[in-house]
């Protein structure tokens, strides 16, 4: 019975370099494949039965989908896209300006609310210049 070993010489480099860019390539489709499937499910312009039509050519004839996909809506894709970024940044923004002025106003307010107690009476010269320092610190 005859073994069969696979040496180096028996795939060259040139071999290898294909195989991994078909992988890459292979991946690359994979990837555009589900961005357009997904992107068929949260268009807000298609109706029930055009999201159906584009989901059966996307999987019975997934490369010529994909790419009339890609060319006939791939625009309306990009603008949800920037749609959503544009969203998540607004409510981002949102959030921090929430919880800044939540904060009560930092070190301003603070040496503030220090200066009225000092000139109430209830802290000393002293008192308020080492909270002054601490909170500068």
């Amino acid at each position: 019975m005859e073994t069969m070993t696979v040496l180096a010489y028996d795939y060259p480099i040139l071999g290898a370099f294909l195989t991994m860019m078909f992988f890459f390539v292979w991946i690359i489709w994979l990837f555009l494949l589900f961005r357009v499937v997904i992107d068929v499910f949260r268009s807000d312009d298609l109706g029930g039965f055009s999201k159906a039509l584009w989901l059966l050519f996307v999987i019975f004839l997934p490369y010529l989908g994909v790419f009339v996909y890609l060319i006939a809506r791939g625009h309306k894709m990009t603008e949800r896209d920037i749609a959503q970024a544009q969203a998540q940044k607004a409510s981002m923004d949102e959030y921090v300006r929430s919880v800044a002025s939540t904060s009560g106003g930092g070190v301003a307010a603070e040496l503030e609310k220090l200066a009225a107690l000092k000139d109430q009476g209830v802290l000393t010269q002293a008192e308020f210049d080492q909270q002054k320092a601490q909170l500068l610190a």
